[in-house]
């Protein structure tokens, strides 16, 4: 199986994380967004870094299951990325911003570190869930 790479993105920020086995999620960056072409080059480099084909980026959707306004911004972003060769799917993203934020609080993070983290943790988190469903 090749690598995979995971995303949680955000309007500044984008979590990122990857699977080089297919089993494990390991987070990777935080990155800052600057614009939509140089973050889907940024996100290009890093999938062909670790030989990455796929892409699973969160899908951002209220509780209710309809669909957030955020996923039409995405959507800009993955038609990029798509552009570039890869192949991208959503996975359900609910809540995982919240997981990482408990996760780190248990952790007893600062509040400098958990900004700094809490989207790499959602990716890795949107990765892992994405993995353990057996896609």
């Amino acid at each position: 199986m090749s690598s995979i790479i995971g995303l949680d993105i955000g309007d500044r920020r984008i979590g990122i994380a990857y699977s080089s086995s297919g089993i494990l999620a390991n987070g990777l960056e935080t990155y800052n967004r600057i614009t939509l072409q140089k973050d889907a080059q940024h996100i290009a480099e890093i999938a062909r870094s670790v030989s990455a084909q796929r892409i699973v980026a969160g899908l951002p959707q209220h509780l209710n299951g309809e669909a957030h306004e955020q996923a039409a911004k995405n959507e800009l972003l993955l038609e990029k990325l798509r552009e570039l060769g890869f192949q991208v799917e959503y996975f359900d993203e609910r809540l995982t911003s919240s997981a990482a934020e408990q996760y780190m609080l248990q952790a007893d993070l600062s509040r400098k570190k958990r900004k700094e983290n809490i989207d790499k943790l959602a990716a890795q988190i949107i990765l892992q869930n994405y993995l353990d469903a057996g896609r």
